[in-house]
């Protein structure tokens, strides 16, 4: 079965759109949904073997995909890398900034270099390509941008570097539309997602993640093409007079609060387009 996307047939068309960390999780549900819209979709990553996998997946499906292996943190890589896809492709529509990671640690516990790690990851990476999408394509074609940010509104406790890294890129994003401008620079913040990227947490995190549902006021956990949809929505004409936005996609955790008990029932319906999708271990898949 394909893709099961809301939007038109044929949205992307004719459009090159560049997504980072496509080999696993929200991203690589992304470049499938984009794909499955027409797009020719670049991957880019740091791990061949994922890029390659999805990358297959997607051609499989009869969409049209490509990789290149890019640590986005490192600058010549970054300029490198998006020269050669402009050169190759012919131009950049279209960007999800997507790649990220970090791992829980208190602030008290954090070093130096741990914090710079992920900072470079969530913040200065992204920061990165997006200049060299800029520069080296958007600037003369036009086109659009989204940040894939974080739940950050209320700190993040147990990962400050990460909060602290995301709340940047949210302050980015706000001036990139503005001196980017008319390209369109927009954010999505997820919330609690079922995606792989729950496995890379230490397993004594386990029985913490699987309660994290009951903590928000849609009773579950949301799911990577919910993500997609929403990145997909600003990439398109669709999102034309939006720029330097953040869309939450978090099933409203961060209205949630203490002295407010969570009415019983059932989880609010969910949105599951993805075909390929794989519930995390940590869930039980």
């Amino acid at each position: 079965m394909p893709y099961h996307s809301v939007f038109q047939a044929g949205l992307f068309a004719g459009r090159t759109v560049v997504v980072t960390g496509g080999g696993s999780g929200i991203g690589r549900c992304c470049a499938h949904e984009l794909a499955a819209l027409g797009a020719r979709v670049v991957l880019l990553g740091r791990r061949p073997e994922k890029l390659l996998a999805v990358e297959a997946e997607i051609r499989e499906d009869g969409g049209s995909a490509e990789h290149a292996v890019c640590d986005i943190r490192d600058e010549d890589t970054v300029r490198r890398t998006v020269a050669a896809t402009v050169e190759r492709c012919g131009r950049i529509d279209g960007l999800v900034n997507n790649a990220g990671g970090q791992f829980p640690a208190p602030l008290a516990e954090i070093t130096s270099r741990g914090w710079q790690a992920v900072v470079s990851t969530n913040l200065t990476g992204g920061f990165l390509m997006a200049r060299e999408c800029y520069l080296q394509s958007l600037r003369a074609h036009g086109g659009a941008i989204v940040n894939i940010a974080a739940d950050c509104w209320q700190g993040m406790p147990g990962m400050g570097h990460s909060g602290a890294a995301r709340a940047g890129m949210l302050n980015f994003t706000e001036t990139a539309a503005c001196e980017w401008a008319p390209v369109r620079v927009n954010a999505v913040a997820p919330g609690w997602i079922a995606s792989s990227g729950l496995d890379t947490y230490p397993e004594e995190m386990g029985a913490l993640i699987r309660d994290l549902a009951r903590h928000t006021p849609a009773r579950r956990l949301g799911t990577e093409s919910e993500v997609a949809a929403a990145v997909v929505f600003l990439l398109s004409e669709a999102a034309a007079f939006i720029t330097g936005a953040c869309l939450r996609i978090d099933g409203g955790a961060p209205t949630a609060r203490r002295h407010w008990t969570m009415p019983a029932g059932e989880p609010a319906p969910r949105f599951e387009g993805f075909h390929r999708a794989r519930r995390p271990r940590v869930l039980g898949g």
